[in-house]
């Protein structure tokens, strides 16, 4: 490996850029909140675009597009989707054919693993980039920008843990890259030179180490290596795990980043100039606190933007108090390799209007299971309270396209649904119970507020009790060690508001299908230990997301193999 080299500056010390910035991100939340008063225009608006510029591909006569006119019509001649049915065009437009679902040609694809972990590739063509993409990218930093604008006040004020770019990407068989929507420079790719999120501008952005490309855990600490000698403001995470995994990496790696610090390197190599000062101080904070808090080492963070819902939302209150007890936690959009659902446009700690002119919506209630032909809600007749499966259609080539998550309308905000992210659309069921993950992060909720108890990560899987009956069991990471009385009244709480949730669990367990709930509790770190295990072995951060439901057994035992059985 070669000594380190200087870093391209970045478009962020461009003289003007952070007001250029402002202006585009202001921009576009505007006039993302003026489609709200025609959210139908808006809708039928988008439709007949994909009509017509996709009329002449493979897909769009296949399915008439050219003789569609109105919603009904489309709905009749395409079925609801999902990414195996597209998937044999995607496979071959990726391979080289071109104009099968889009009339545009990909520039790249989107990785994402979903929830089987095989990696998709979702065709990213120029039109869905300034039709669909860009408008909701820019407008869903506009509540951090706005409300903390010392974000942009230096190029170094965030560490935005999702910004990995890659030298050499991976591509397809057509020379595209096959990479993460955060490893894409789109000002290179399709001229946004703007579009450069906050955090890429500052030194940890573009290593000057060299890494392996899988070394995922080392390029992870070179970022936080240098970050302990930044002022932060706000961390960036997207996934609210990787913002979970930091706590637990200062301490892992405290000892190196203080040596490191001190003799002025970087990954062992020599890197600017030796900072003794700071690593002193690095060490007080170590020997006064023991434990070393990303609160202790940048006392003036203000913000985290990460998503606030599912799992998270249990663990993020205890969480957010590791990075400072003023520490704003703002919503990440809803949104998906595949395409934008909703994107915050105020405070709301986490719901976000429709994005009307990103793509045509449908939905269907998130209690029904998705088919071909299942009836669907537009936007205007969704409820308030409801929870449903996401359908969308857009011009870069996804088409009733079933992404697999669930939204819960919160409230109705400008004449648009104001929607957050509610886990995803499938079930676990071992007798019936058809239990959700909102349903279970609900009742899970529930059975800790009556014991006035906190988590810092939950994961739950169907195994057989003594007597062969299938029951729920739910691996726990608690924040504070819990008393075998307070286990025993928490799972006796779990077990009821589960009940209540579920038509089907209260019947489950009414004829005795189903068994009584059990908690096994973990030590503190489980989650975050086994987080990190799965990005040691080379998947991107990114990736490695809360999962509620594990039935893979290898990695169930990965998780609790250092767990006390039986909540004891």
């Amino acid at each position: 490996m070669n000594a380190p080299s200087a870093t391209t500056p970045s478009v962020w010390h461009t003289p003007g850029h952070t007001g250029r910035y402002r202006e585009r991100v202001f921009a576009a939340r505007e006039r993302l909140a003026g489609e709200h008063a025609d959210l139908r225009g808006a809708q039928l608006r988008v439709l007949a675009d994909l009509l017509e510029f996709n009329a002449d591909t493979e897909f769009g006569r296949r399915h008439g597009f050219a003789r569609i006119r109105t919603i009904d019509d489309f709905r009749r001649a395409v079925p609801v989707r999902d990414y195996a049915a597209h998937a044999p065009l995607i496979e071959r437009t990726a391979a080289g054919e071109r104009g099968l679902l889009s009339a545009d040609t990909p520039v790249v694809y989107f990785t994402s693993s979903g929830s089987t972990g095989a990696h998709k590739k979702v065709p990213v063509t120029p039109r869905f980039m300034s039709t669909t993409f860009m408008p909701f990218y820019f407008a869903a930093w506009a509540p951090l920008i706005e409300h903390f604008p010392e974000v942009l006040d230096r190029p170094d004020a965030v560490l935005n843990l999702k910004h990995d770019p890659l030298t050499v990407p991976p591509t397809t068989a057509d020379g595209r890259p096959h990479v993460g929507a955060s490893q894409v420079d789109f000002g290179a790719r399709f001229g946004e030179p703007l579009s450069a999120e906050p955090g890429t501008g500052a030194p940890w952005a573009a290593l000057a180490v060299p890494t392996e490309p899988g070394d995922h855990l080392e390029r992870a600490y070179l970022r936080l290596r240098l970050a302990v000698q930044s002022d932060l403001r706000c961390l960036i995470g997207i996934n609210p795990a990787m913002i979970a995994a930091v706590p637990y990496q200062l301490n892992l790696w405290w000892p190196r980043i203080v040596k490191e610090v001190r003799d002025g390197t970087l990954g062992g190599f020599p890197y600017g100039t030796p900072d003794p000062g700071r690593a002193a101080e690095l060490e007080r904070l170590a020997d006064y606190f023991g434990t070393v808090r990303p609160a202790h080492v940048w006392p003036r963070l203000r913000a985290l933007f990460c998503w606030t819902t599912g799992v998270a939302s249990l663990y993020l209150p205890a969480l957010r108090e590791e990075f400072g007890t003023g520490v704003t936690a703002l919503p990440a959009p809803v949104a998906a390799s595949e395409g934008p659902v909703g994107v915050a446009l105020d405070r709301h700690p986490s719901a976000g209007g429709l994005v009307a002119s990103a793509s045509m919506y449908e939905f269907v209630p998130a209690d029904q299971d998705l088919a071909p032909d299942s009836a669907t809600l537009l936007p205007h007749e969704l409820e308030a309270g409801q929870e449903y499966h996401v359908v969308f259609s857009h011009v870069g080539g996804l088409y009733r396209y079933a992404v697999g998550d669930v939204i819960r309308v919160v409230d109705r905000v400008g004449g648009a649904p104001r929607v957050e992210y509610a886990g995803r659309g499938g079930r676990i069921d071992a007798a019936g119970e058809r239990l959700r993950d909102a349903q279970v992060v609900r009742a899970l909720r529930i059975a800790l507020d009556s014991g006035g108890l906190a988590l810092r990560n939950v994961a739950c899987r169907i195994e057989p009790a003594a007597d062969g009956t299938p029951h729920h069991l739910f691996a726990i990471a608690p924040r504070t060690p819990w008393r075998g009385t307070e286990t025993d009244r928490f799972t006796r709480a779990l077990d009821r508001a589960l009940t209540a949730e579920s038509d089907g669990y209260a019947k489950a367990r009414a004829a005795g299908r189903l068994g009584a709930p059990a908690v096994r509790l973990l030590d503190a770190e489980a989650f975050v230990r086994d987080w990190h295990e799965a990005v040691g072995s080379g998947v991107r951060p990114t990736q490695v997301k809360d999962r509620l439901f594990r039935q893979d057994d290898d990695l169930w035992r990965r998780l609790t193999g250092t767990g006390t059985p039986g909540g004891g």
